[in-house]
């Protein structure tokens, strides 16, 4: 399994949270029938017989509770209960999990396309815009110009005054297609990576789940539990293990590509292209996207993309969405999990 992998404790998992509320009602339902029995257990304690059954009891409560064997197969005992409980409502199969998750994937690399398409097209307009206003810029500077020779002063302002507003407006735009530029790179990146990655966990489903079952049917819940008491290592709960690990890994990074395409369209729907105009905080929010730290999902591809984005490297918009293809004896980026 990756060493960087730190797997959730009980408590921090679905059935974690079922099992707090049974803790907490068996210990205040075991409080409030203690109370009501004291009484009679004391009038018993007073029977020799009675007394020695009670110590009998006792005892084996605080062998359990010493023991560190006998502890570890009551808390494994507890925790498969819980975790039965729990999938009656809650889908908590690591299996299931990453197949919903392939499903959302689809869903985002869809939508994610149709942002490219979306952002290009816009792109393609802004750099419409900046080259006629470039030729317009040019045109009021040479009206300028011949109106200087005639020494028609009125007219030189005009049309100076024309040119720098055009310049100025011109500076914001180039600006702008800068940061479109970091997003469409960065877009078209993550809509790469995110394709190989559906790829490889739909490889993995597809071989994890048939020796899925096989581990379960040769490593009963009985086993299981001598595995506990023996100290040795439960193989069904190491494999599934890893299975939550891939899937607390990908919950991540489709939560990132969710958040990034959301931010994404909130820039987009930000900028008016027909007036010339955008939003301040659209920008913002894509600078202070760029300044945080690693992304899951591009590594460190993020930081090359937004230094390409502000380089002279000049960005073919004509050029296809790249269609990702693994290439051959192409490493399972989850393989790792299971090591």
């Amino acid at each position: 399994m990756s060493q960087e992998y730190k797997p959730k404790s009980f408590w921090k998992k679905p059935e974690g949270v079922t099992g707090g509320i049974v803790l907490g009602g068996l210990l205040i339902g075991g409080g409030i029938l203690f109370a009501s029995v004291l009484p009679a257990l004391i009038i018993a304690a007073q029977n020799t017989l009675y007394l020695a059954l009670m110590l009998l009891a006792l005892g084996a409560i605080i062998y359990m509770v010493l023991d560190p064997k006998m502890r570890n197969l009551v808390w494994y005992m507890y925790k498969s209960v819980m975790r039965w409980v729990t999938g009656l409502f809650v889908q908590i199969d690591p299996i299931g999990i990453l197949k919903s998750y392939v499903e959302d994937l689809k869903n985002n690399l869809r939508k994610m396309n149709k942002q490219i398409s979306q952002l290009r097209g816009q792109m393609h307009k802004l750099k419409e815009i900046i080259y006629n206003n470039q030729k317009s810029i040019e045109s009021n500077l040479n009206l300028a110009s011949k109106a200087k020779a005639k020494n028609k002063k009125a007219q030189v302002i005009l049309k100076s005054r024309k040119a720098g507003r055009l310049k100025e407006s011109n500076m914001r735009l180039e600006d702008l297609y800068k940061k479109m530029e970091v997003l469409y790179r960065v877009l078209t990146k993550m809509y790469e990576n995110s394709e190989v990655m559906m790829e490889d966990i739909k490889d993995q489903v597809e071989v994890k789940e048939q020796e899925r079952k096989a581990i379960h049917a040769s490593h009963s819940a009985m086993k299981s539990a001598m595995n506990i008491i023996s100290g040795n290592k439960d193989q069904r709960a190491m494999f599934d293990m890893a299975l939550e690990a891939i899937a607390d890994d990908v919950s991540q990074k489709v939560g990132e590509m969710e958040r990034f395409m959301d931010m994404s369209s909130s820039f987009m729907d930000s900028v008016d292209l027909q007036n010339g105009v955008f939003e301040e905080e659209g920008l913002k929010m894509l600078e202070k996207w760029e300044k945080e730290g690693v992304s899951l999902i591009l590594g460190e591809e993020k930081e090359t993309l937004v230094l390409k984005a502000n380089s002279e490297e000049v960005l073919d918009l004509n050029e296809p969405i790249k269609k990702p293809i693994r290439e051959a004896g192409h490493t399972n980026q989850y393989d790792s999990f299971f090591e």
